[in-house]
């Protein structure tokens, strides 16, 4: 049984540290051999996602999704010369691209600057339905502004990542066209709304994801994430959808090839 990892970071400065002793690269060729079939790393700023591009390069089974990230781009000096740089990554069929993203709002922070967020978020999701791609969208603690957003670029569709919204929010999505994907949070203790929300996406529609290095799933939360902890996430997710293990990690990979236009 292997699983499409649909969100990681495997360049994150803590695969470079003493939690990964094994090294990232001795992880990813373990995980490829024993319980991945495919992972879509996903960039967050022009110089992450040339480091998602350059390890994607080195695995048959890793594409990227890339993007500027809503807190990264806060942190950009000129963000027209960040948004023409990723668009020409994205260009290049180099870099195995097959989304815009990670991108979107998070107000988690009390100094966000909700207008370069907006930038950054609307001129992406015009960027994605030029190039007839799909988006990865981040919401954090921005759920009404997210689907402004969205309703206000009928012409794309996408995946709201590690989803934390409410059922209501989710079937709103799917009657929209959209993907939801389910990290570890929905196995923790407390993700009742989580798995509520589970509970009423088609089957065809679920992604499942690590968001590694972050969020490890229950029992392991807080130690470093990596895609062979999906295990944990697909046994809920199975449970929640009344199918077999091997069904649902079949599911969820059927889905995410559709979802990112993707073969293996």
């Amino acid at each position: 049984m292997k699983y499409f990892d649909s969100h990681a970071h495997y360049y994150d400065d803590r695969f470079a540290g003493e939690e990964c002793k094994e090294g990232v690269g001795n992880l990813l060729d373990t995980l490829f051999d024993s319980s991945v079939r495919a992972i879509v790393n996903v960039g967050t700023s022009p110089a992450t996602c040339r480091l998602a591009a350059e390890q994607a390069s080195r695995y048959p089974k890793m594409f990227t999704a890339l993007g500027i990230h809503p807190t990264d781009g806060q942190g950009l000096d000129d963000p027209e010369a960040a948004l023409d740089e990723v668009r020409r990554m994205i260009l290049d069929p180099r870099n195995k691209c097959h989304a815009v993203g990670e991108i979107g709002f998070d107000y988690h922070y009390p100094d966000t600057e909700k207008e370069t967020q907006y930038l950054y978020f609307d001129r992406q999701m015009t960027m994605a339905e030029e190039l007839h791609l799909p988006v990865v969208i981040h919401d954090r603690d921005a759920h009404g502004d997210t689907m402004e957003m969205i309703r206000r670029h009928p012409g794309v569709t996408g995946v709201l990542h590690s989803f934390s919204g409410s059922a209501e929010m989710a079937k709103e999505l799917v009657a929209l066209g959209w993907y939801i994907s389910f990290s570890g949070t929905l196995t923790f203790t407390n993700a009742r709304k989580t798995k509520e929300a589970a509970l009423v996406v088609p089957k065809d529609r679920i992604l499942i994801e690590t968001d590694c290095p972050y969020l490890a799933p229950h029992p392991l939360r807080g130690s470093l994430n990596h895609s062979g902890n999906l295990v944990y996430t697909n046994r809920v997710l199975s449970g929640l959808l009344g199918i077999s293990e091997e069904d649902c990690a079949e599911l969820t990979e059927e889905n995410a090839q559709r979802f990112f236009g993707i073969t293996l």
